[in-house]
C-alpha cells in the first residue's frame, strides 16, 4: 500500500486544505489537480479523490478508467481530438490512456475523480459494448438524471472509504463501482443480442487472456505514432499475430487496426486544433505513412477533412484550447 500511495502522489499535486463547499461543508478536504510535470502513463492506481477544476497545460495519459462526477457546472475536455463537455451530476467514464485535457470549466466547485486500473476493469465482466466504447476513446455518460442524489452519496462514501481506510473498505468500494458501471452500461448502451457480460469462467487462463489483451491495448496507446504492425503488438505479449488479433477482437469487440487508426486520428485532431503545424507533418507525426491514407482515415472517423476540421474547430470561440506550454 505504501508504494501505491507513493505512485499516486507523484501522479498529481495536492493543492491545499480548504473548507468543503456544500454539501461538503462539514469538513476540510484536500483538493487535487493535474501536475503537468508528471510523465505519461505514470499510474494513479485505485483512487477516489476530490479535484479542483483547472485548465490543464497539456494532455494527460494513464492506464486507468477515469470516472468523473461534478457537483455543478460543466467541465470541457479535449479528449483525443474532440471537445466533449461533461454535464453536472452525471456519472461519466472514459479510458484515460486516450490523451485528455481540461480546456474549460464553468461554475464547477469541485468534482470527484475515480481511477480504476484498466486490468481490474477487464476482469469485471462488463458488457462488451461498454468496453468497446471505452477502448475506442468515447466518453460514456449516464443518460439518466434521477440517480444524482444517490450518486452524490456514493462518491462521498467511496472517497471516505478509500482515503481513510483503504485496506478495510477497498473490496466493498470495488463491488459498488462495478455495479455502478453496469448500471451506466444499461443506461446508455443497447443490450447485446446474447449475454451482456463476458463469462467469468476459465480461471487462470481467462485472467491471462485479459492481461494479454490489456497489454496489447496499452502497447498501442504508447506506440501508435510509430509504424507498428500486428506482429509487433503480438510480440509484446508473446503470441502469434493471428491469435493475438483474434484474442483482442473477442475481448474488446474491435480490431487492433481499428484501435491504432482511432488513436492516430485522435492525435491528429488534437494537433490540428492546438497547433499551426502543416497537415502533412501532422499526418506523419500521428503515425500515418502517407497523406492519402491519413485523409481517408480522417474523413471516415471524423466525418470531414483535416483542413475543414481545423477551420471549424480551431477557430471555435466556445471551446478554444490553450496551446500547450
Amino acid at each position: 500500500m505504501a508504494s501505491s500511495l507513493q505512485s499516486r502522489n507523484t501522479a498529481r499535486e495536492i493543492v491545499k486544505k480548504v473548507p468543503r463547499r456544500e454539501p461538503l461543508a462539514a469538513h476540510a478536504e484536500t483538493l487535487c489537480h493535474f501536475d503537468s510535470r508528471r510523465r505519461d502513463f505514470t499510474p494513479y492506481g485505485f483512487t477516489c479523490e476530490i479535484w479542483e477544476p483547472r485548465q490543464m497545460q497539456r494532455p494527460d495519459r494513464h492506464d486507468e478508467i477515469e470516472i468523473n462526477f461534478l457537483d455543478r457546472g460543466t467541465l470541457t475536455y479535449l479528449i483525443g481530438g474532440e471537445r466533449v463537455t461533461v454535464q453536472p451530476r452525471r456519472v461519466t467514464a472514459f479510458w484515460a490512456a486516450v490523451p485528455h485535457q481540461i480546456v474549460a470549466f464553468n461554475k464547477v466547485n469541485y468534482y470527484y475523480v475515480v481511477t480504476v486500473p484498466f486490468g481490474w476493469i477487464l476482469q469485471w465482466g462488463l458488457p462488451e459494448r461498454l468496453m468497446t466504447a471505452l477502448t475506442q476513446g468515447q466518453i460514456v455518460a449516464d443518460a439518466r438524471a434521477d440517480r444524482a442524489k444517490l450518486d452524490q452519496r456514493l462518491f462521498e462514501q467511496w472517497h471516505e472509504d478509500v482515503e481513510h481506510a483503504p485496506d478495510t473498505n477497498r473490496d466493498v468500494v470495488v463491488l459498488e463501482l462495478r455495479a455502478r458501471l453496469l448500471r451506466l452500461a444499461h443506461s446508455v448502451l443497447e443490450p447485446a443480442n446474447s449475454a451482456t457480460a463476458r463469462a467469468e469462467t476459465g480461471g487462470n487462463r481467462q485472467q491471462t487472456n485479459l492481461e494479454k489483451a490489456e497489454a496489447m491495448a496499452c502497447f498501442v496507446a504508447r506506440n501508435y505514432t510509430s509504424r507498428i504492425q500486428i506482429k509487433d503488438i503480438a510480440e509484446c505479449v508473446g503470441l502469434h499475430p493471428d491469435y493475438a488479433a483474434t484474442l483482442f477482437r473477442k475481448t474488446f469487440g474491435s480490431t487492433l487496426n481499428v484501435l491504432i487508426t482511432r488513436h492516430r486520428v485522435a492525435h491528429a485532431q488534437r494537433q490540428l486544433v492546438t497547433s499551426d503545424e502543416r497537415i502533412v507533418n501532422i499526418a506523419q507525426d500521428s503515425g500515418f505513412d502517407s497523406l492519402s491514407r491519413f485523409n481517408r482515415a480522417f474523413k471516415q472517423l471524423a466525418g470531414t477533412t483535416p483542413r475543414q476540421y481545423r477551420k471549424t474547430l480551431g477557430q471555435s470561440p466556445a471551446g478554444s484550447a490553450p496551446r500547450p506550454k
